[in-house]
């Protein structure tokens, strides 16, 4: 049986696209094309490794634990601090 990746919290996504007023500019802040955006809704799913630029850029009105509720993100901050 394949296994179901894990999925984007999709409403957390959509708030830091509308703090950017497009994937556009959500892309632009993160220095990634708009393509690469719209292939994260397309899938479901933002890669780990992006989440924590989006908390950045969005000043943490959008966390890496609304991003990916799968990541245990406590645990990685913790061995970065």
């Amino acid at each position: 049986m394949a296994r179901k990746s894990p999925s984007t919290n999709l409403p957390a996504l959509r708030r830091a696209v509308d703090l950017f007023e497009s994937q556009e500019g959500l892309a632009k802040a993160l220095g990634v094309g708009q393509s690469l955006i719209a292939m994260w809704f397309f899938r479901s799913r933002v890669p780990a490794e992006y989440c924590p630029a989006i908390e950045r850029a969005t000043a943490r009105k959008v966390r890496c634990e609304e991003l990916r509720p799968d990541i245990d993100w406590a645990i990685l901050r913790e061995q970065v601090a």
